[in-house]
């Protein structure tokens, strides 16, 4: 029985990169894989881009309304279903590739960031973290050397935990950065 997978882990810590290596992988063995991303995820645009410059063409553009079965047609014909920015995803859709997993005996890796600037856990991460068969961190670093597993928001050069939860490619200074506790909570919190 086919597995659905949740690999997550902070900002930087290679989850795109993971992803194409893996879509890479598929392929170079003749086999077929379906790339997903949430709709709400702008960047790129129909494409999963990494910060070391990898890319690649996006199958599915997952909208808020649709879930996996939406597009069974092709996705049950695939060897593996690959999610990046899977912590955008609700719960119903979460649930569905679970479901979808087991039902057509499909691999479904998940890719995303656990919890928001804020330190709470995202939807769709909450029911990945909930219904996944296998859970994996992938680590990165904090600027003080330590593993990083909180993502802040800094807007014009300062942390904050106020705003919307999703800001993407939005015309004010937002940058995330991966911390590890000890900072998040001296440079954040305090």
């Amino acid at each position: 029985m086919a597995k659905l997978y949740f690999r997550y882990g902070a900002m930087t810590a290679g989850k795109s990169t993971l992803l194409l290596q893996v879509a890479h992988n598929y392929k170079f063995n003749n086999m077929r894989v379906i790339i997903v991303k949430p709709k709400i995820d702008t960047k790129g645009n129909n494409k999963i881009v990494s910060r070391m410059g990898l890319s690649s063409e996006v199958d599915i553009l997952l909208d808020e309304n649709k879930n996996i079965y939406h597009y069974q047609q092709i996705a049950k014909e695939s060897d593996c279903i690959l999610v990046d920015e899977s912590q955008f995803l609700n719960k119903e859709q979460a649930i569905a590739l679970w479901k979808f997993s087991k039902e057509y005996d499909i691999p479904v890796i998940c890719y995303g960031l656990k919890t928001n600037f804020k330190g709470e856990l995202f939807e769709g991460s909450a029911t990945l973290m909930a219904y996944a068969d296998e859970l994996e961190e992938l680590k990165t670093i904090c600027s003080c050397g330590k593993t990083a597993r909180f993502n802040a928001r800094k807007v014009d050069g300062e942390f904050t935990v106020s705003g919307d939860e999703v800001i993407i490619d939005d015309s004010s200074k937002v940058e995330y950065v991966p911390l590890c506790g000890k900072c998040y909570f001296k440079k954040v919190i305090k």
